[in-house]
C-alpha cells in the first residue's frame, strides 16, 4: 500500500499535468485565433457598419483574403446611419501596408459561412498608411438577408410566370387557339397529312426527273448546255483579253483612250470658250443684249401664232376662214375643168383673127 507521500506527489504531478496543459491549450488558442505571434505588436482600427450581419467578436480581418488581425469588440453607438462600431486589432507591419483611404467590408465565407471583415485597397491613392485608431470608410456589400430579400423578389416573380405557364397550357389542352388546334384537331391533322402526301408526291416526281423542275435536276442536258454556254463564255472573255473585236479593242487599244483624252480636253477647251463669252454660243451663253433680243424675238413669235390662231389677218384667215378653202378648192376644180376642155378642143380657145381694116 503507497505512503501518504506517495499518494500526495502523485496529487501533485497531476496537478501541474493539468496546469501545463492548460496553459498550453490557452497558449494554442491564442495561436489558432490570432494573427502573428504571441508576441506581435498590434495597432486597433475601427469602422462604422449599419448591420453587424452576424459579425462576431474574434471574427478574422483579412487585406485582400490574407489574414491580418481579428475583431476585437462589437457594439452600438450614436453615428448617424451607421451606428455599428467594429473595433479591430491588426499586425502593425498590415498597418504599414494598408492606406487610409482603405475600404472595409463584411464578407461572408460561402452561404452559410462566417462573416468576416476584409480590407480592399486595390482604388486606395493615399500614401499615407494606418496609425492607431484610424477609421476606415466602409463598402456596402449586399448581406444575406438582401440576397434572401431578392431571391424571395424572383421566387415570386418564377411562382407567377409559373401560373401564366400553366394556364396558358390549360388554354392549349382544351384545344383553344391555334396551338391547342394544331395539336388536338383532327382535321388540321388530316389537312396537314394530306398537304405533307402532296409535297412527298411531288418530291418523287422531282426525283423522277418529271416535271420542269425534275429535268433541271435529273437531266444532263441542262448541265452540257450550261457547260457549252460557260465554255463560250470563256472564249469571249478569252478574245476580248487578247484585243480581238470592239469590245477587246475598247479595252486594249491605247489609241482609244488618246482619242477619248483627246476629244474630252476639246470638249473641256470648248466649254471654257463658251465660259468665257467666246463664240456664238459664249454669246449666246453670257451676252444679255443678246438675251433680250431672243426673248423679244421669241415674244414677238408667240404673238403670232396667237394671232394666227385667232384667225387674225390674211395668214390667220389662211389658216381659220372655210370658205377661202372652198373657193380655193372651187378654183381648182374649174382650173382643172378648162384645161381638160382646152386639151380637148384647143381650137375653140385657141383661134386667132387677123382684121385689116
Amino acid at each position: 500500500m503507497p505512503s501518504q507521500s506517495q499518494v500526495k506527489w502523485a496529487q501533485l504531478r497531476v496537478g501541474i499535468t493539468v496546469v501545463l496543459a492548460g496553459a498550453v491549450l490557452a497558449i494554442l488558442i491564442f495561436l489558432m485565433t490570432g494573427s502573428g505571434g504571441l508576441f506581435t505588436s498590434k495597432v486597433t482600427i475601427r469602422a462604422y457598419f449599419d448591420d453587424a450581419q452576424g459579425l462576431r467578436s474574434g471574427a478574422p480581418v483579412n487585406l485582400q483574403g490574407v489574414p491580418v488581425g481579428n475583431v476585437s469588440d462589437i457594439r452600438i453607438v450614436k453615428h448617424g446611419i451607421t451606428p455599428v462600431l467594429v473595433r479591430m486589432k491588426i499586425t502593425k507591419e498590415a498597418a504599414q501596408e494598408i492606406p487610409v483611404d482603405s475600404t472595409a467590408a463584411l464578407t461572408q465565407a460561402g452561404v452559410l459561412g462566417e462573416t468576416f471583415v476584409n480590407i480592399d485597397r486595390t482604388r486606395a491613392k493615399s500614401a499615407q498608411t494606418l496609425q492607431e485608431n484610424a477609421e476606415l470608410k466602409i463598402e456596402e456589400t449586399p448581406g444575406i438577408q438582401d440576397v434572401v430579400k431578392s431571391t424571395q423578389t424572383s421566387l415570386q416573380n418564377v411562382d407567377v410566370l409559373v401560373r401564366r405557364l400553366d394556364r396558358i397550357v390549360t388554354f392549349i389542352e382544351s384545344g383553344e387557339g391555334s396551338i391547342g388546334k394544331l395539336i388536338y384537331d383532327k382535321e388540321l391533322y388530316s389537312r396537314l397529312n394530306s398537304t405533307l402526301n402532296e409535297v412527298q408526291g411531288i418530291v418523287n416526281r422531282v426525283s423522277s426527273g418529271q416535271g420542269s423542275i425534275g429535268k433541271l435536276v435529273a437531266s444532263d442536258e441542262l448541265y452540257n448546255k450550261a457547260n457549252a454556254s460557260v465554255d463560250k463564255l470563256n472564249n469571249i472573255i478569252d478574245e476580248i483579253q487578247a484585243g480581238h473585236g470592239t469590245v477587246g479593242k475598247l479595252l486594249k487599244d491605247p489609241s482609244l483612250y488618246d482619242n477619248a483624252n483627246q476629244t474630252i480636253s476639246k470638249a473641256n477647251n470648248l466649254m471654257t470658250d463658251i465660259n468665257n463669252g467666246k463664240g456664238a454660243l459664249g454669246k449666246f451663253a453670257k451676252d444679255e443684249q443678246f438675251a433680250a433680243k431672243l426673248d423679244n424675238t421669241l415674244t414677238k413669235l408667240s404673238n403670232i401664232m396667237t394671232s394666227l390662231e385667232a384667225g387674225e389677218g390674211a395668214a390667220g384667215k389662211l389658216l381659220k376662214d372655210p370658205s377661202l378653202y372652198t373657193n380655193a378648192d372651187q378654183m381648182m376644180v374649174e382650173t382643172r375643168t378648162l384645161i381638160k376642155a382646152v386639151r380637148e378642143n384647143p381650137k375653140k380657145y385657141l383661134t386667132i383673127r387677123f382684121k385689116l381694116f
